[in-house]
């Protein structure tokens, strides 16, 4: 499970990317966080992993306070970034035992490898290539068999689909729905409608830092999300966390 109460962010400069941020991902949910570039989306998701210390507020992963035990916290939880990095030189087995050991108390089991890397759809023949050929979509499928074999219980994700061909993104909310399906809490920031109309069990509309509007599955469905999404960002002012105007 994740959690943000109150969670604040602003940098020294003086730029508020998020103010009094309050949501909980739970188990067997994705949450898709929908914003503008610039919106705070990509600070919320770095301040959960304790890549950023917040101003105010806390960010819990699976009950750990990120800020006061980080390590902790990271056991629990993987990152999936716009453009994953990983070692161009080692090869798609090679990064993939890399990450799976690091920061491990006990060294995992190498027969999971084969597994996971099936599981996500990784051509065998890929396995031994190095990175370096892979295309964006083939990244994405390995960090995914990472969190696998880390068993994390959380994802994070931040604009996944963007830059993949319509079958590349097509496979990963597949993925996402099985992950989903075993009972993972996962945060997707992104700013594709489509892919949330596709996959999120609730949506929470940022704006300026700021949560504006949040809606469940249901209730999304029964609006037309785009039109509902491009008149929130239209608006003049700043709409309180409440919610907001009723645009319906």
């Amino acid at each position: 499970m994740l959690k943000a109460q109150g969670l604040t962010k602003t940098y020294e400069d003086g730029t508020q990317a998020l103010l009094d941020f309050n949501v909980e991902v739970r188990n067997g949910e994705v949450y898709a966080l929908l914003g503008a570039n610039g919106a705070g989306k990509t600070t919320a998701l770095h301040l959960f992993l304790g890549f950023l210390a917040p101003t105010s507020g806390t960010a819990y992963v699976n009950g750990v306070d990120v800020t006061s035990a980080p390590q902790e916290a990271k056991k629990f939880v993987a990152y999936i970034p716009e453009n994953v990095r990983l070692y161009e030189s080692l090869t798609g087995l090679q990064n993939l035992d890399f990450f799976a050991r690091l920061g491990q108390p006990t060294l995992p089991d190498p027969g999971t490898y084969a597994d996971a890397l099936r599981r996500v759809g990784l051509d065998e023949r890929d396995w031994h290539r190095r990175v370096r050929h892979f295309s964006k979509g083939m990244r994405q499928k390995l960090a995914l068999a990472i969190a696998l074999v880390r068993r994390a219980d959380n994802m994070l994700l931040d604009e996944p689909t963007a830059g993949l061909d319509p079958q590349a993104a097509a496979d990963l909310m597949e993925l996402l729905r099985r992950f989903r399906d075993e009972g993972r809490a996962i945060l997707m920031a992104t700013h594709e409608v489509f892919r949330v109309k596709a996959i999120a069990d609730r949506v929470g509309i940022l704006k300026a830092g700021r949560l504006i509007a949040e809606y469940t599955r249901s209730e999304f469905l029964h609006e037309d999300l785009e039109d509902l999404y491009l008149r929130y960002m239209t608006l003049e002012a700043t709409v309180p966390p409440s919610g907001g105007p009723d645009l319906r």
